[in-house]
């Protein structure tokens, strides 16, 4: 687990936390499967990662499918982010997560 997050993470973590995106609860940093992930609604077993460019290598995009594939079967749903979508567009990427939470 990390301590201090990345810009893009901070940027998300401040629209999210709080339940201040229409009353949801997220928790960050939460153990699931095994894995770390950066950001976990519980109750809609929603998963948010925010992804630096190290995501687009190939061990890492292979570890990546891997651990969304595990956790798609115990039934949680991925949602990946790009740093710059976070920080360049961060209304547009709550109005996506709600919109595949149903709430738009």
């Amino acid at each position: 687990m990390r301590k201090t997050m990345t810009d893009a993470e901070l940027k998300l973590w401040n629209a999210i936390r709080a339940h201040r995106l229409i009353g949801l609860g997220f928790r960050r940093q939460v153990p699931i499967a095994g894995y770390i992930v950066d950001f976990a609604c519980p109750t809609h077993k929603l998963i948010v990662e925010v992804d630096g460019t190290q995501h687009g290598h190939d061990d890492a995009l292979r570890y990546d499918a891997a651990r969304t594939l595990r956790l798609e079967r115990d039934g949680w749903t991925i949602l990946r982010f790009w740093n710059d979508e976070v920080q360049k567009d961060i209304d547009n990427v709550c109005l996506h997560i709600l919109k595949v939470l149903g709430e738009a």
